[in-house]
């Protein structure tokens, strides 16, 4: 059994692509340096359309991956091979889907109720559904969601900050924790999405609530329609 926060950046910013590849290196130790003081076993490194291959730490394992910006959402591809860049807005979630496949990867619907239409598509072979950390209070839809396309949920805190990792994670019912038996075992269903509690998480979603507040991207399920924010064709 291990634990894992399969959706974490290396980088708090976007764009400045040469200042990022300098910075990640960077980045990546303090994503493993707060995974270990969290417990976690593992951690996925998911930048927004580039994977970096990144030299092991020596406490907790890195998980490759890739959030690939389709032309309706985000989609995390986590497993042994993620492709190495994609063009944001590109591809179409069903591409996306079948790249993760041709690479034996698993294809994770992210934050389906955030920027995001990908959801409503229902003849895609994704393996699983985020439960993300930003907005955990959309989880019971994120259940529904799931229950109706028979597929298993995932946690992730979709970390920029260091600070922010753990606040969603997976459990992971496998024998040796590799990207390998991660896929198999998100393939398999043999995970489980938890959402820390502490009083630092409470206090860390309440920041993050008012932040939603602004930018109108609600987490709440008080609106008719959840879906909040426009995928990337849309805006």
């Amino acid at each position: 059994m291990y634990t894992v926060d399969l959706h974490a950046h290396t980088r708090f910013f976007h764009g400045y692509r040469e200042l990022g590849d300098r910075f990640d290196p960077f980045g990546v130790r303090l994503l493993a340096g707060m995974t270990g003081w969290r417990g976690l076993d593992g951690v996925a490194t998911t930048n927004h359309d580039y994977y970096t291959p990144f030299a092991p730490p020596t406490s907790i394992e890195l998980i490759p991956g890739i959030e690939i910006t389709t032309d309706r959402g985000h989609v995390l591809v986590v497993g042994p091979d993620p492709p190495a860049e994609t063009e944001p807005g590109a591809l179409s979630p069903a591409d996306a889907v079948e790249l993760a496949h041709d690479r034996d990867c698993a294809a994770i619907v992210a934050h389906p109720f955030r920027n995001s239409s990908v959801r409503e598509l229902e003849d895609i072979s994704f393996d699983a559904i985020e439960v993300n950390g930003k907005h955990p209070r959309s989880r019971p839809l994120v259940e529904q969601l799931a229950d109706d396309r028979n597929l298993p949920l995932v946690g992730g805190s979709d970390a920029h900050y260091p600070f922010e990792v753990g606040r969603a994670y997976t459990v992971i019912e496998a024998d040796q924790l590799t990207p390998e038996a991660v896929v198999a075992a998100i393939r398999d269903g043999r995970v489980h999405a938890r959402v820390c509690r502490t009083g630092f998480d409470r206090l860390l979603r309440r920041g993050y609530r008012k932040i939603h507040r602004r930018k109108e991207v609600l987490d709440t399920l008080e609106e008719p329609t959840p879906g909040v924010g426009s995928p990337p064709d849309e805006n």
